[in-house]
């Protein structure tokens, strides 16, 4: 092969060189560069003209080169050799871009008419330009054929060959949508603001109605990069040299670059194998009027090279600060663009690691909440939903009051509560009740709602799991004698002075019949805090949707699993105290009961009391003695009211604080176990390969846009490197 290292440069070779190496390391894909784009309208001679240029057999029968893009660059290297390959376009399938790219010739070591040839009918096979039996392949291509060629004697140039336009479709061969493809492919490349336009023009046809010189027009308004190109001098017609001369001479459409006349083989040259196509043409333009009398850096390919070397080199110097500021500026956008993506998680260590992470984290944050450090972090801020530890005890502290306060069904009476005179008409004896007056025990009318159970709305995932929102009474007044005489009446036997055993457990279980709904509502309250605070704190560590709704989905089997644990406690605390024998070691009770017994006797003896400034009140022996006409029932019932007063108490805040300690704190917050404890490295680290891409996989979208974006990081950091 027969390079172009016996012409002049067509720029410094610095400069070049450097050009050289933005394209090698594919700078070219993401920033316009510096380069020469051969265009002309079909049968323009434009590809004469660049065999002319760089000296390559392009096969002529064929016309395979005119049907896609090819890119020539030349190398200066110690070895020769030639390297093929084709860059499929931006938009083919991912298919076709593995089958291009995997699809390369290396180590040529010449380049012949003959392997020209067979490379090209191998690169069409390759584009999917090959006919099949149906017709159905392209004629044209967007992928671009990319010729490397190295060598001791070859100077550095990178040029461009596209198709050339036309207007006419030619029947079994050429389409509508051809044309319309081979426009959007030219205009693609000349529209590049660095591109140098040889734009081929036939001599023998009138300039104005070539519409590649309108397109050039269109991108490059001030003919700063436009090189006119007249071919076929040699078949003008006689009278008509002049349009062409004036032309070259700059009294008709004027280019600031001018225009330059080449004389290509003819055909018959070609047939004929004339070897030396320069000398040729150089005779042509001595000899030949009136192209003898044209300034001879206008005419022939050994001034035309030296042309570009000229225009090339003041291109290259004007655009490349514009070049290296714009590899700046695409670096520091693909580097935010790849920050956007997140962390790369692609392979399963990849996906763990980054879970591991978002976990460490989740559990970081817990602690603070948990911990009331919330000067730790500004989430704790934005979202009111993560001050986990202060919503709970808020909750819990209504909770207490609400069932305290609230919580039993009858009011209990007064009188052994406070200094008051005990009077008989306190309704303590036992008369005949008015059934019609007071309800059955099973029957007894409930006043409308005023307490509500809920003080937290809902979650939409646990709807069916809490207890739902409900109103309670305020407890009656003034009517549990009437309630427990009924009872006694209902339950009495033959004891004498005693009460039945079974009365305590019967009293009880209704006097706290709504610590069922208070308790399960407040259960329900601390497992919709936790779960807000799970969901929500997800959200914030998590900065991709589709992985927080993964973790979510592996987590909320567990999470569910953990609150039906606190709320069956919940059902086990209240089965102890509602149908469960009344029971109890507190020393409290007997406090209780024996205080109630004592406030009551003085309430009795407060009406015989006398004053005594030197004892206080005292009673006469005699009135202490006096009999009490009470019967026996009225004692029992009596007693009955002051034991389940005493019991009541006790029972109350042992399961107030069980409500709190066990089923609230041990199951849902504080405790080992708890599900806040569950979304932890050790969970991460349990997860099998599948549930990491499921979860922390990459769509298929973002790995392709990562891979692109990696991509165009290095090269583009390569590209940097260079041009410093």
């Amino acid at each position: 092969m027969e390079g172009t290292g016996s012409h002049i440069g067509l720029a410094s070779v610095d400069l070049l060189e450097k050009i050289d190496r933005l394209f090698a390391c594919n700078v070219g894909e993401y920033v316009d560069l510096p380069q020469l784009v051969v265009v002309g309208d079909q049968s323009s001679g434009k590809s004469s003209v660049l065999e002319a240029l760089t000296k390559l057999p392009f096969p002529r029968e064929s016309g395979l080169c005119t049907r896609f893009a090819t890119q020539i660059t030349f190398r200066r290297s110690q070895e020769t050799h030639v390297t093929v390959s084709v860059i499929p376009a931006q938009d083919a399938s991912e298919e076709h871009k593995t089958a291009a790219r995997a699809w390369t010739m290396d180590g040529l070591r010449s380049l012949d008419a003959g392997s020209f040839a067979n490379i090209m009918t191998q690169v069409n096979t390759v584009m999917d330009l090959v006919p099949d039996e149906s017709g159905s392949k392209s004629t044209f291509s967007s992928d671009v054929l990319r010729l490397e060629i190295s060598g001791p004697k070859e100077d550095h140039l990178s040029v461009i060959d596209v198709p050339g336009i036309f207007k006419r479709t030619t029947s079994g061969v050429t389409t509508k949508s051809d044309m319309e493809m081979v426009e959007r492919m030219v205009h693609g490349y000349m529209k590049n603001p660095r591109s140098v336009l040889l734009t081929v023009v036939s001599a023998n046809v009138d300039i104005a109605t070539q519409e590649i010189l309108e397109k050039a027009e269109e991108v490059d308004p001030d003919g700063i990069r436009t090189l006119g190109v007249l071919t076929k001098p040699d078949l003008v017609d006689k009278g008509a040299e002049k349009n062409v001369v004036d032309l070259v001479e700059g009294r008709k459409h004027q280019l600031k670059l001018g225009w330059h006349v080449l004389r290509n083989a003819s055909q018959d040259e070609l047939n004929k194998r004339v070897a030396d196509r320069d000398a040729t043409e150089r005779i042509f333009f001595a000899g030949q009027s009136p192209w003898n009398t044209l300034d001879e850096e206008r005419v022939g390919i050994a001034s035309f090279r030296d042309r570009l070397q000229e225009i090339l080199a003041d291109h290259i110097r004007r655009e490349f600060p514009k070049v290296k500021s714009e590899i700046t500026k695409k670096l520091s956008s693909c580097q935010q663009h790849l920050q956007a993506l997140g962390v790369k998680r692609q392979t399963p260590t990849e996906q763990s690691r980054y879970l591991t992470e978002i976990a460490m984290e989740f559990q970081k944050l817990a602690a603070e909440a948990l911990s009331s450090n919330y000067a730790r972090a500004d989430v704790f801020d934005k979202s009111p939903t993560l001050r986990l530890a202060t919503a709970v005890v808020n909750r819990s502290d209504s909770m207490s009051e609400a069932i305290a306060t609230q919580g039993h069904t009858f009011q209990f009476d007064s009188s052994d509560m406070d200094n008051g005179s005990h009077k008989r008409s306190n309704g303590w004896a036992l008369e005949a009740p008015d059934v019609a007056a007071v309800k059955l025990d099973d029957d007894v009318d409930e006043p409308e709602g005023t307490l509500e159970v809920r003080q937290v709305q809902d979650h939409p995932e646990l709807k069916d799991l809490v207890h739902a929102p409900e109103k309670l009474p305020e407890p009656q007044h003034g009517s549990i004698h009437v309630w427990l005489k009924d009872v006694y009446r209902r339950a009495r036997g033959f004891e004498l002075g005693t009460l039945n055993s079974s009365l305590l457990a019967v009293t009880m279980k209704r006097q706290s019949t709504k610590w069922k709904s208070l308790a399960l509502g407040y259960i329900a309250d601390i497992v919709t805090l936790t779960h807000y605070f799970v969901t929500d704190l997800l959200r914030v560590v998590c900065p991709v949707e589709r992985v927080q709704l993964g973790v979510m989905s592996l987590l909320s089997d567990h999470l569910l699993e953990k609150y039906g644990s606190a709320i069956a406690h919940v059902k086990f605390l209240l089965e102890i105290e509602l149908n469960g024998t009344p029971a109890t070691l507190n020393h409290y009770f007997n406090e209780n009961l024996e205080k109630c017994r004592q406030r009551r006797m003085r309430a009795g003896m407060e009406s015989k009391a006398l004053s005594d400034c030197k004892h206080g009140k005292v009673v006469r022996l005699d009135d202490i003695m006096q009999g009490h006409p009470m019967s026996n029932a009225d004692h029992a019932i009596q007693d009955l009211h002051d034991i389940l007063h005493s019991y009541y108490k006790v029972a109350l805040k042992r399961f107030i604080d069980a409500l709190r300690m066990q089923a609230a704190d041990h199951f849902l917050i504080t405790g080992s176990r708890t599900p806040l404890t569950l979304f932890s490295p050790a969970f991460v680290a349990g997860m099998t390969p599948g549930q990491l891409e499921e979860v922390a996989g990459e769509d298929l979208i973002i790995k392709r846009k990562r891979v692109q974006l990696e991509k165009e990081q290095k090269d583009l950091e390569d590209g940097k490197k260079i041009l410093s």
